[in-house]
């Protein structure tokens, strides 16, 4: 196993545990349901059925014991589920694993437990310069029942019906006061609409922020349900907030996503996510689609390095739940480091998991047995790396925004970074199957005669007279390309 830990990257992060934007954008995340990550005592044969919808067991204690694991990988961050308390009834759904239920906004969900575990958790983490990002959620409560059984008391601050939309349903996309107004859930599990318009709610919810980070040494927050509140609460509960915030606007539209980073520090780079998951999901993929998608977000949305970039997450069905084919799988995971924004990779991803839609797609970590021998394990931890060790050889690589430099019917290339430090990505979705051929990159950026290592295979190249890259690419796998003298000790020892 390749071992992607740098002390340098561990002392600058320890250095500044404030959280700001610009700190995040150096980060690495692993994005976990705490429910379903790990178990406190180390169990890797715990039941957990993900289609049944019930608690299975994780804990915040459970985290702490695999942070090597995900250390292991690189990341540098760790995104865990919403923290507040829940629901206690088991609905017809389930249980409430997941967070997205809460009942009261100042209580702890003891199933993960105690307070002092997620203290403890926070504390861990930041012994080992790494950050806590943490689930929120502004727009909604759950209840176990309809509409019109609610008992508003039960709702922690927001005790009465006057804090809540009425009643009507979120079925119109084309509507934005149908999204902002209505309500989520159904009439089974209710998720009643907070009226986040009122004065009063509003300062709730800023009051409650600061002292969620400030209690428990939080260092950034993921917003769920961005674009079902109004855009002028948002501004002022990042501000409460004081850490670095990234919102979830569950839509592809560049044009109507791209407008949420004006009142948020960024938002989940949902534009790029579907063109990635077509242009790697299929052998026939559409690579045009991506190459022309990340010129688009960098030019639509106010800064695509401070985007949340991805290809798998709770809400979406795995990308092998779409192929098999290990070499595509890579592809995907490679973008997702290597290209602009803040990679954020799903805990199961790097163990191949294949679960379809919620909630097949939330399957317990536990049971893959944490293996660090699996091939995702290994080519996510040396992304991680080489993406490590641009961000330390150079103070502009995170802010010089990925270059699409190279596209045919089968192939990508990106360059990220100045100054003859830059990363050189060639992805290709012709699969495991993927017949060998060469290529020869201009506009790289690299000097005549530059030694390269491939990080991948670790082989090196050199830079010709016209300071083209040669690149041999063969069953389908992708290339990193960093200067040799810059690979840090670990990487290809």
């Amino acid at each position: 196993m390749v071992l992607m830990r740098f002390a340098w990257l561990a002392g600058l992060i320890a250095s500044a545990i404030a959280a700001t934007p610009d700190q995040w954008r150096s980060q690495s995340i692993y994005f976990l349901l705490t429910d379903r990550f790990a178990h406190t005592d180390g169990s890797t044969t715990a039941k957990c059925d993900s289609s049944m919808g019930r608690y299975c067991g994780g804990t915040w204690q459970g985290i702490i014991k695999k942070l090597d694991y995900i250390q292991g990988m690189g990341f540098t961050a760790i995104w865990i589920t919403p923290v507040t308390a829940q629901l206690t009834e088991v609905t017809p759904y389930g249980d409430p694993y997941h967070g997205y239920w809460q009942q009261d906004i100042y209580g702890l969900n003891s199933h993960y437990g105690t307070a002092d575990d997620l203290k403890e958790l926070a504390s861990e983490l930041h012994k080992r310069g790494m950050y806590l990002m943490v689930d929120v959620v502004a727009n909604h409560m759950g209840y176990d029942g309809s509409s019109t059984e609610i008992n508003y008391a039960e709702f922690n601050p927001f005790n009465n019906k006057k804090y809540f939309h009425p009643y009507c349903k979120v079925d119109n996309y084309n509507d934005q006061s149908n999204v902002q107004n209505c309500w989520l859930g159904d009439t089974t599990v209710s998720l009643a609409d907070l009226k986040t318009e009122r004065n009063d709610v509003k300062q709730m919810w800023y009051d409650w922020v600061g002292s969620l980070v400030s209690n428990y040494s939080i260092d950034g927050l993921r917003i769920d349900t961005v674009r079902h509140v109004q855009k002028d609460f948002w501004p002022d509960y990042n501000k409460a907030a004081g850490v670095y915030c990234v919102g979830e606007v569950f839509d592809g539209d560049v044009d109507y996503t791209c407008p949420y980073q004006e009142v948020l520090d960024g938002v989940l780079n949902y534009p790029i996510y579907f063109p990635l998951l077509k242009a790697f999901s299929s052998v026939k993929g559409n690579i045009k689609n991506l190459y022309n998608m990340i010129n688009t977000v960098k030019s639509k949305c106010a800064d695509s390095t401070l985007l949340g970039t991805f290809v798998e997450n709770h809400d979406n069905p795995r990308f092998a739940s779409y192929t098999d084919d290990m070499s595509l799988a890579k592809n995907a995971a490679t973008f997702t480091i290597m290209a602009d924004g803040i990679p954020i990779i799903y805990a199961g991803q790097e163990q191949h998991y294949k679960g379809g839609s919620d909630p097949n797609n939330r399957e317990a970590t536990w049971l893959s047995g944490y293996n660090t021998d699996s091939p995702l394990y290994k080519l996510i931890g040396k992304a991680n790396a080489v993406r490590n060790q641009a961000i330390f050889a150079s103070d502009r690589y995170l802010t010089y925004k990925n270059y699409p430099i190279y596209q045919d019917d089968s192939t990508i290339a990106m360059r990220k970074g100045f100054d003859n430090s830059q990363t050189i990505t060639v992805l290709s979705n012709l699969g495991s199957g993927g017949n060998s051929y060469s290529l020869s990159l201009p506009n790289t950026g690299y000097k005549a005669g530059t030694k390269l290592t491939e990080v991948i295979t670790c082989s090196t190249v050199t830079v010709d007279a016209n300071r083209k890259v040669p690149v041999s690419m063969a069953g389908g796998e992708p290339r990193i390309f960093y200067p040799t003298s810059l690979i840090g000790p670990n990487l290809c020892s």
